[in-house]
C-alpha cells in the first residue's frame, strides 16, 4: 500500500521490503516452535531496539513527505510542496509500535537476575554497531533525479534526523546490552535481531541505487550493511568465553594482554580522532563547482569557519591524553581523561559543520533564486567530510575508553573505596556545567548562538553531548576509586574550560565579542570540578 497518494515507490521494492520485514519475524516464530524460545525472544529484542528510531524516521512522511529520502517507498515524479499520507504510512507506524510491544513482552519473559558470564567480542561488536550507525547518518544515495534532493542526516529535516540519531545511538547500546544478557542463547538471538533490524534500514537505499539509473549507491549504507552482516555472523558463534584455564593462568595470560590491547585501541582511536579534527579544521568546508563556462569562483565561498580554531583546540586537548594512554606509566590516569575529552570534538565539530551546512544551503538557494541559470553549485567540502569522520572516530574512542575502564577495574580488584567527601563540589560542578552549556559564552551584535533550550541548531547536539558527558563523568566519579575519580573530574574540567575558550577562539573571529553569562558559569564549573579532582587525588594519596 502506498505511504502517500502523491507519490509511489521508485522501483519494485515490495518483494525486498517484505523479505526484510518478514524473515526475522518468521525466524523468531520458528525458534519458539522448535523449543528455542531464548533465541526467538532474543531475536525480537534485537528487532525492537531499533523500532522507536524507525518510527520517528517514518514520521517524516506525515510532517513533509517531499523532503524524505526513501525512494523504496516514495519518489515523486513532479515538484511537491507537501503531500498527504496513505494507508501504507499507518501500517508502517503500526508495525513499529507492535514490534516495540513485542520487545517489551519478550523482555518480561526472558529477564532474570543471574550474573552474565564473560563474553567474547566485547569490543568488536559495539565498535561494529557504531560503524553501522555512522554509515546510516550519511547520504543514503547519490541522486541524479531533480525531484529527490539527497543529503546526509545532519542536512535533512528534524524528524528524519531524529530517527537516524535514535537508530545510530540504539545500535551500540543494544549491542552492549545483548552481550550482557545472562543466557547465551538470548545474547546470540539479540545480536542476530539487531543485525536484521540494521539491515532493514540500510538495505533499501542500496537497492534503490542498484535498480534506479538516476540513483547511485553511497558508501554509508553499504558500510552499515557490511558491519551488520559481521555482527550477524558473530551471533552464530559461541559468545561465552571458555574457562578451562586456572585462575593463575587467566591472571597471567588473559587479563594483562587484554588490557594492553584495549589501551592500544583506545589510544590509537583518540589520536586518529585528533588528526581527523586537525585536517577538518583547516581543509575547505565548502566545495564550489562552476556550472557555466567562464564563471569565476566567488571569493566568499572560500571563507573559513569561525569555529575552526575551536576545533583545533579540541583536537589538541584530546591528543594529549590519547598519547598518554599509549604509555604504560600514564595510561591509568590518561584513560579516564580521554573518556571525557572526546566530547570536545563533538562540541567543536558540530559548530564547524554548522558553518558548512549553512553555507551550502544559502549558496544553493541564492543560485536558484533568480531567473537565470545557476552559476555555481555549493557542496560540502573535504573539511566537512574530515570533521564528520572525527565525530565518528570520537564515538568509537569513547566506546573503547569505556571498555578499557571495565577491564582496568577488573584487573585492579576492589581497591580503595570512593571518597564521598567530594559529593558537594562534584554536584556543584555538574549543575554549573549544565547551565554553562545551555547559556551563550559570548555576545556579538546581530549574532544568535545555538543553545540547548532555544535556537536549536546543529551545534545544539554538541552542547547536549558535552553536558551529558560531564554529568555522567561526575556521577561515575562519585562511585569510582579516588585516582580514577580525580582523572574523570579533571577531564570534565577540561571540557568546561574548552567551552569557556569559545570566547577568544570563536568570538574573536567574529569581532566585537564580549563575555556572556555562559562564560562566567563555565569558569565557575571548571573551578568546582578542579576542586573536586584535587580532593579526590588527595584522598587517593592517603589511601593505603
Amino acid at each position: 500500500m502506498p505511504v502517500s497518494p502523491a507519490a509511489g515507490p521508485g522501483f519494485t521494492s515490495w518483494p525486498w521490503l517484505a523479505l526484510l520485514a518478514l524473515a526475522p519475524a518468521v525466524a523468531a516464530i520458528w525458534f519458539a516452535a522448535v523449543g528455542k524460545p531464548g533465541l526467538g525472544g532474543g531475536l525480537v529484542l534485537g528487532l525492537a531496539a531499533l523500532a522507536p528510531g524507525r518510527l520517528v524516521l517514518d514520521l517524516q512522511f506525515a510532517v513533509n513527505g517531499p523532503l524524505t529520502i526513501r525512494p523504496e517507498l516514495y519518489l515523486p515524479d513532479r515538484f511537491l510542496g507537501s503531500s498527504a499520507v496513505g494507508g501504507g504510512f499507518w501500517l508502517l507506524v503500526a508495525g513499529h509500535v507492535l514490534t516495540a510491544a513485542a520487545g517489551v513482552v519478550a523482555w518480561r519473559a526472558l529477564r532474570n537476575h543471574d550474573e552474565p558470564e564473560r563474553r567474547r567480542w566485547r569490543l568488536l561488536v559495539p565498535l561494529l554497531a557504531v560503524v553501522a550507525g555512522a554509515g546510516l547518518l550519511t547520504a543514503p544515495v547519490h541522486s541524479g533525479n531533480g525531484f529527490l534532493l539527497a543529503r546526509a542526516a545532519f542536512e535533512g529535516p528534524w524528524p528524519a534526523l531524529g530517527g537516524y540519531l535514535l537508530v545510530a545511538a540504539a545500535l551500540p547500546l543494544a549491542a552492549v546490552l545483548a552481550l550482557a544478557a545472562p543466557a547465551e542463547h538470548v545474547a546470540r538471538g539479540a545480536l542476530a535481531g539487531l543485525a536484521a533490524a540494521a539491515v532493514g534500514v540500510a538495505a533499501p537505499p542500496v537497492l534503490a541505487g542498484l535498480f534506479r539509473a538516476d540513483l547511485d549507491v553511497t558508501w554509508g549504507p553499504a558500510l552499515a550493511l557490511v558491519a551488520a552482516a559481521v555482527v550477524g555472523g558473530l551471533a552464530g558463534t559461541r559468545l561465552t568465553e571458555r574457562t578451562e584455564k586456572s585462575e593463575a593462568d587467566l591472571a597471567g595470560s588473559a587479563k594483562l594482554p587484554g588490557l594492553f590491547w584495549w589501551r592500544l585501541t583506545t589510544g590509537l582511536l583518540g589520536l586518529a580522532t585528533a588528526i581527523a579534527a586537525l585536517i577538518g579544521a583547516f581543509a575547505p568546508q565548502v566545495a564550489v563547482t562552476a556550472l557555466n563556462p567562464g564563471a569565476t569562483t566567488p571569493v566568499s565561498a572560500a571563507a573559513d569557519s569561525p569555529a575552526r580554531w575551536f576545533l583545533l583546540a579540541a583536537a589538541l586537548v584530546l591528543a594529549v591524553p590519547a598519547a598518554g594512554v599509549l604509555l604504560p606509566k600514564t595510561a591509568a590516569v590518561a584513560r579516564p581523561v580521554l573518556g571525557v575529552a572526546w566530547a570536545g570534538i563533538v562540541l567543536a565539530g558540530t559548530a564547524v559543520l554548522n558553518t558548512a551546512l549553512t553555507a551550502t544551503q544559502a549558496g544553493n538557494l541564492a543560485g536558484f533564486g533568480g531567473a537565470a541559470a545557476p552559476v555555481f553549485s555549493y557542496d560540502l567540502g573535504a573539511g566537512a567530510a574530515w570533521t564528520f569522520a572525527a565525530l565518528v572516530l570520537a564515538a568509537l574512542a569513547a566506546l573503547a575508553a569505556a571498555g578499557t575502564g571495565v577491564v582496568e577495574r577488573e584487573d585492579a580488584g576492589d581497591g580503595a573505596e570512593p571518597d564521598h567527601r567530594t559529593l558537594t563540589p562534584v554536584a556543584a560542578g555538574a549543575i554549573l556545567a549544565v547551565a554553562a552549556f545551555g547559556l551563550p559564552v559570548f555576545a556579538v551584535p546581530g549574532y544568535v548562538a545555538a543553545g540547548l533550550w532555544s535556537h536549536l541548531d546543529t551545534p545544539s547536539w554538541g552542547l547536549l553531548t558535552a553536558a551529558v558527558v560531564v554529568v555522567g563523568a561526575a556521577a561515575l566519579a562519585t562511585r569510582s576509586r579516588p585516582k580514577p575519580a580525580a582523572a574523570l573530574l579533571a577531564g570534565a574540567a577540561l571540557l568546561t574550560a574548552l567551552h569557556a575558550a569559545e570566547l577568544p577562539l570563536v568570538g574573536g573571529s567574529l569581532g566585537g565579542a564580549s563575555p556572556a553569562a555562559g562564560f562566567w558559569v563555565a569558569l565557575a564549573a571548571t573551578a568546582a570540578l578542579l576542586a573536586a579532582a584535587g580532593l579526590s587525588a588527595a584522598g587517593g594519596r592517603r589511601a593505603p
